[in-house]
């Protein structure tokens, strides 16, 4: 059975406030739509743990710095839900805009530190419209647990940052990046990709397994990046945001591994700008 569809905070909150009062525990998986298996498997984790499941769909135009990646962004509204059908979650929450910024909505949540590098360097102020909606969801959800994949990795530091700054109440949990068979971590955005653009983007994974193999041999990523960086032109992609090794806590710089590290990539293949990371500290996935 789908599950229903509510798009007023004032219906989620009847049934929020039913299951409160029922001691149910709910857990929330946000997203921006245009699900895929590493969504599924949010939901999954949230059905295994939690009473009560919501998965929120809202593409947030305050997290987007190019009206046109806004308005090319997938929305799959009906075929996400069917997706969801089987995993029996029992709320999909599609808030109306006004719902999430009224008229007059003036407040921004940002978190620093955490945001001045690697995806936050390169999106100005990408990460304080993932914050200021983040905290709207978890408050209007009621939610105690929430769930975000390791994929974006630095988003699940903010926003782990961020519920724990503010008091919210929210465990938030990260769950292992999703892979196609090929490699390419899971995205929404790999639907903008071409058949031609689809066969080149696993190679940013490719590369990035290589440097790590080299890292775990004890090599310097400041000898071995620029090699790595050729690499990934030459497969096709036409521009590098990063590649870089830092710290999975503060996200802290790195030239050499260490327990709990990670490298995070982030590149353009014929206009789609596609990120990654991967434990370096950790066997291949």
């Amino acid at each position: 059975m789908i599950a229903p569809i509510e798009r007023q905070l004032a219906g989620l909150r009847v049934l929020t406030g039913g299951w409160r009062k029922a001691g149910e525990t709910i857990g929330v998986v946000p997203t921006m739509g245009a699900l895929h298996q590493g969504h599924l498997s949010l939901a999954r984790a949230a059905r295994a743990a939690c009473d009560r499941v919501i998965v929120t769909i809202f593409v947030n135009p305050k997290q987007f710095n190019d009206p046109d990646d806004l308005k090319n962004y997938p929305r799959t509204e009906q075929e996400d839900a069917r997706k969801l059908e089987s995993i029996g979650v029992d709320l999909i929450y599609v808030p109306d805009p006004d719902q999430i910024y009224p008229d007059g909505f003036a407040t921004t949540v940002s978190v620093g530190g955490l945001t001045d590098m690697l995806c936050g360097e390169a999106r100005p102020g990408h990460f304080d419209g993932v914050a200021t909606v983040v905290s709207k969801l978890f408050t209007q959800t009621a939610a105690d647990f929430a769930f975000f994949g390791e994929k974006d990795y630095q988003q699940l530091q903010i926003v782990r940052r961020m519920a724990a700054d503010l008091d919210l109440g929210v465990e938030v949990v990260g769950c292992p990046t999703i892979r196609e068979e090929d490699g390419l971590a899971m995205s929404s955005r790999n639907l903008l990709l071409s058949d031609r653009s689809r066969i080149k983007a696993p190679m940013l994974a490719q590369v990035m397994n290589d440097l790590r193999d080299q890292l775990l041999d004890g090599a310097a990523m400041s000898d071995i990046v620029d090699d790595a960086r050729t690499g990934i032109l030459n497969a096709g992609f036409t521009e590098i945001d990063y590649l870089e090794l830092r710290d999975g806590g503060d996200l802290s710089l790195l030239d050499q591994t260490k327990p709990g590290a990670r490298l995070f990539a982030a590149a353009w293949l014929a206009g789609v700008r596609l990120i990654d990371n991967i434990a370096v500290d950790a066997p291949p996935d």
